[in-house]
């Protein structure tokens, strides 16, 4: 099994920065695209970035330009830098990882962004 670890949540001020960490873990593996969603509460969850084995991004439109995802083959992990935060993006953030054509999902960590 593939086991996803998110952390970086928590507590910050619009305009506050956050770095969310998410490590794979478990049976060897070769992971293809990576990626973030985020729900809020009451709506579906939706797309925030996604990246590929060869580090071509995507974002949606709501976070382009102060999101950037990352990530580390090395160490099976994927970083989303979130900067310029608004109380809009409050949202329980989940990462995601397919491996085999197969999709793994994270805990989900909470971000709370207070105006």
């Amino acid at each position: 099994q593939v086991q996803l670890v998110e952390s970086g949540g928590g507590w910050v001020q619009a305009g506050g920065s956050l770095r969310l960490s998410c490590a794979a873990s478990g049976r060897p593996f070769s992971i293809g695209v990576m990626g973030w969603f985020r729900q809020a509460p009451g709506l579906q969850r939706e797309f925030v970035a996604s990246i590929t084995a060869g580090g071509s991004t995507n974002y949606a439109d709501s976070v382009k330009g102060r999101f950037t995802i990352s990530r580390d083959n090395a160490k099976n992990t994927v970083y989303l830098q979130m900067n310029s935060l608004k109380p809009e993006d409050t949202a329980v953030y989940y990462c995601n990882a397919n491996v085999n054509w197969n999709t793994y999902w994270g805990q989900g960590t909470q971000v709370t962004v207070s105006s």
